[in-house]
């Protein structure tokens, strides 16, 4: 990085120079340096940005500019023969058919690119198909859940993630809500964004494909995991199920939290902090980290208490895992609220807020 922060540097010294000593545009030597300097600042902001753009993207936006030149030139010659020779209106409108034309092709060519099959040509190319494998969808519900971001800094998610722009509009949509739990859910997956982007030697990027003839969010993310050859990530069970049926991967937060906690046993003691009255007669609830219902008999006067109980079943469903346990203030203790993320015996962590929404 150092060696090309240097070269960088001289590329910019270099042009600031020549423009001083050529003076281009019959400039003082002072302000065709300064012309140097922004035209070679320019030119190395632009060789940053373009590094972030796949070679596919590339090749497309280098066709789609010929094309765009190409079809430029003939319409230039229609115009010649269409309107007067000595009319001035024909060099402009043949410049700013030019200019149209290439933009159009580039910008057409450079959204299309991924389309292209670069691994058929071998060689060099072949790399492109590997790298677009490694893509990772994230879904407006993994991004408000929030542990994603957990998972990326650990480092077991290899590849870029991509961002979907109409996701981060459904986002933007729910942290304007006038609804407050809507309000404050949308506001904590625009700061689980910033959280990702900040991390180091990681991908994000924001595409702006868009499928505007489909409505639903999670149909156009499964055309989008199509388009892209890649996979899913999300907590949304019913997305899980449908995009399955449509031959797309999907990596489920909920799925991997389930296989890496730790087995409870009935029998064992748990401490978790009630948050709300059960369904059933004198029953407490409270969720562990991960989003696992706890219900809990003769818990309902403990709302808003951290306290230890004994599990007394598991029941494990397509859906997700509930604990099913019992308190008794004979053999168990009574937490203050600010005890409650103290270590248990048996290393199970209790959520002291709202579960997050799958």
């Amino acid at each position: 990085m150092i060696d090309l922060l240097f070269i960088r540097l001289f590329f910019i010294l270099v042009t600031s120079l020549c423009a001083f000593f050529l003076q281009p545009f019959s400039l003082s030597p002072l302000s065709s340096g300064l012309v140097g300097l922004l035209l070679g600042v320019g030119i190395v902001l632009f060789e940053i940005r373009i590094r972030q753009i796949t070679l596919k993207r590339l090749i497309g936006a280098a066709i789609g500019s010929i094309l765009g030149i190409i079809g430029a030139y003939f319409i230039s010659l229609v115009l010649r023969q269409a309107l007067p020779q000595n009319s001035s209106t024909i060099p402009f409108l043949q410049l700013l058919i030019l200019l149209l034309m290439t933009y159009v092709g580039l910008i057409l060519g450079a959204n299309k690119g991924d389309l292209l099959n670069l691994s058929a040509l071998g060689g060099v190319f072949g790399g492109e198909k590997i790298q677009k494998h490694s893509f990772k969808i994230l879904d407006t519900s993994v991004i408000i859940d929030g542990r994603i971001a957990d998972v990326v800094e650990t480092g077991f998610l290899d590849g870029a993630l991509v961002i979907p722009q109409f996701v981060l509009r459904e986002l933007q949509l729910v942290a304007d809500s006038p609804d407050s739990i809507k309000r404050n859910r949308g506001r904590r997956g625009l700061d689980i964004l910033q959280r990702i982007q900040k991390i180091p030697d990681l991908n994000v990027q924001i595409v702006e494909d868009d499928f505007p003839q489909i409505r639903d969010v999670d149909m156009k993310l499964i055309e989008l995991a199509k388009l892209y050859n890649c996979k899913i990530v999300t907590n949304d069970f019913n997305l899980n199920k449908v995009a399955q049926l449509h031959g797309v991967d999907v990596l489920n937060i909920n799925e991997l939290a389930n296989a890496l906690k730790p087995v409870v046993l009935p029998g064992e003691t748990m401490r978790v902090f009630i948050l709300k009255e059960g369904k059933e007669y004198n029953q407490g609830v409270a969720y562990l980290d991960d989003g696992t219902m706890v219900v809990v008999d003769n818990a309902k006067r403990l709302i808003s208490k951290t306290i230890d109980i004994s599990v007394t079943s598991v029941l494990q469903t397509t859906a997700g895992k509930m604990i099913f346990g019992k308190y008794d203030e004979r053999v168990h203790a009574v937490h203050d609220k600010h005890l409650g993320s103290e270590k248990p015996s048996r290393e199970h962590h209790p959520a002291a807020s709202a579960p997050p929404n799958s």
